[in-house]
């Protein structure tokens, strides 16, 4: 057993050695950029062996209850989702250096993109493995250093630079909340171990200082993903190379979701800090799930879409959804990896749409979307005899599956493509209800604690969302005035940018001095001045 205990310290300290040494050596090196690029992906590769193995070590070793076993002392240790999460993180890495090496091709500054790359992956396995307040603090810390040098990759791009420079104010205050949050935890447990708080709570010594201390929590994980108002630099950064894009939105801001779902004893003794997830996630998923339907670039619309998943994850967690959460995170990181990467397919696929008339979805399959989806859920339920969801939450999941479900109107010549278009989306819906019930039995040390107000809460949200969605498609002139400020995101960025260059400038213009803009108003054109 103790070998096995040693496999699985070393599995899991690997990757984090293996690419900060790679991010030293390529950015304190000479050699010729191919050779670092080669040098990269070689260790990339056995990094995601170590990854893999670590997986499998956890297979073996863990326990029914999901706990962590220690790595070093207090202050680093593995468990089984964080192990899971390494695992596609690393696979990420490996895969968009093998991309970058091609895409980047000709770049002056690629060795420094190689270490921020190798560098951004080392700090993400550590927070992975953090067992203590310090650890997570200072790797959290880490990544946004990292990815500000990614983020400011072509220095000549003023939108960059401004989507860099609000990052790195937002992640300050970020850094500032999860110090507070600390002091908080620490001074009611008298140590900085993230195990001996999780006994704590469990032993039911809960206090109004844990319970501030699950406030502070939250509010950092809001700052780190992006969630309304503090959303803009994440669709800024489209300037940025591509495979920057997919590391960003792929593995670096959905890991709030994972440090939510590890602090979910926390976050059981904390009322407030489950409502602050619930009502920012909400209104970020619902704003921005519509204002992504207004936007025509690929990966403004794929940013529109993290910020939307993202405040969709955070929801869940606020509800005490923590297992589907877990699933989210997964599946949603290999989604827009692929997605990212695959981006210059999109341009095919739309000229593929007008030439087959299927841009319009039709009216009808709108409208019995959502019983059907409704059906689907219920019925799977019933099926498999599965009582662990609340009614709320599978009409929920019954509102996020029926998009799927919206096809083209039947005409002659196309219906066999219509009907094979929906059972397909059936299948997908049948087959993510059913992986979600599998999701809810997963030993990650972590048990879902609904919360029923706020499910409730959700549930009309959710529901006047797709309401919206559905007035935007069947009926986009009688919305003309509400558009154009969904598509300004309702100036949130705006006002946020503004006042963030008012306490602490930059210089992104390129002017060579600090930019103070003018007075926002709301009346500015739709586009606004951050860009589209």
């Amino acid at each position: 057993m103790d070998l096995l205990k040693w496999l699985n310290a070393v599995c899991a300290l690997a990757p984090v050695i293996l690419m900060a040494g790679v991010a030293v050596w390529a950015g304190l090196g000479r050699a010729p950029v191919q050779r670092r690029w080669r040098q990269f992906n070689l260790l990339a590769l056995v990094a995601l062996a170590f990854s893999l193995a670590g997986v499998a070590s956890e297979l073996v070793w863990m326990t029914d209850s999901g706990a962590a076993s220690p790595v070093l002392g207090d202050w680093l240790a593995v468990n089984p989702f964080g192990a899971w999460v390494s695992l596609l993180v690393q696979l990420l890495g490996a895969a968009i250096g093998l991309y970058s090496a091609n895409h980047l091709k000709g770049e002056p500054r690629q060795p420094v993109y190689i270490a921020a790359l190798g560098a951004v992956l080392a700090a993400v396995h550590l927070l992975l493995l953090a067992d203590h307040w310090i650890v997570l603090i200072a790797a959290w810390a880490a990544i946004g250093h990292a990815m500000h040098a990614l983020l400011c990759f072509y220095e000549d791009r003023p939108f960059a630079l401004l989507a860099a420079h609000k990052k790195r104010v937002t992640d300050r205050a970020a850094d500032a909340l999860l110090i507070l949050a600390a002091l908080l935890a620490w001074s009611q447990v008298g140590s900085g171990s993230l195990s001996a708080l999780w006994a704590h709570i469990a032993a039911g010594h809960a206090s109004a200082a844990l319970a501030w201390s699950g406030a502070c929590l939250a509010l950092a994980v809001i700052a780190r993903t992006a969630l309304m108002p503090v959303h803009g630099w994440l669709v800024q950064v489209m300037e940025a190379p591509t495979p920057v894009s997919a590391l960003l939105h792929a593995g670096v801001v959905n890991l709030g979701g994972y440090v939510l779902v590890l602090f979910a004893p926390l976050l059981g003794v904390s009322l407030a800090a489950r409502w602050l997830l619930v009502i920012f996630g909400l209104v970020s998923a619902t704003v921005a799930g519509l204002v992504l339907l207004t936007r025509v670039s690929q990966k403004v619309h794929l940013a529109w879409s993290t910020i939307a998943q993202m405040g969709f994850m955070l929801l869940e967690c606020g509800l005490g959804l923590y297992l589907f959460a877990a699933l989210h995170l997964l599946g949603h990181s290999l989604y827009k990896a692929h997605n990212f990467l695959n981006a210059s397919s999109a341009v095919r696929d739309c000229e593929r749409k007008l030439m087959t008339a299927e841009v319009r979805n039709s009216g009808l399959s709108m409208v019995l979307a959502v019983p059907v989806s409704l059906g689907v859920v219920f019925a799977l339920q019933a099926a498999v005899g599965d009582q662990a969801w609340p009614w709320w939450w599978s009409a929920v999941l019954a509102l996020a599956w029926a998009p799927l479900l919206w096809v083209p109107k039947l005409e002659s010549g196309r219906s066999a493509a219509v009907f094979a278009r929906l059972a397909t989306a059936g299948a997908m819906a049948a087959g993510l209800t059913l992986a979600a019930g599998v999701m809810d039995h997963a030993p990650l040390g972590v048990r879902n604690d609904p919360l029923a107000a706020a499910g409730v809460v959700a549930l009309v949200g959710m529901g006047l969302m797709y309401l919206g969605m559905v007035t935007f498609q069947l009926r986009p002139r009688a919305v003309v005035a509400v558009r154009r400020w969904v598509y300004a995101g309702f100036y949130m960025d705006e006002g946020y940018t503004y006042w963030v260059l008012r306490f602490w400038p930059a210089a992104w213009a390129g002017a060579g001095r600090d930019a103070v803009p003018p007075a926002w108003s709301p009346r500015e054109p739709a586009c606004g001045r951050s860009g589209s």
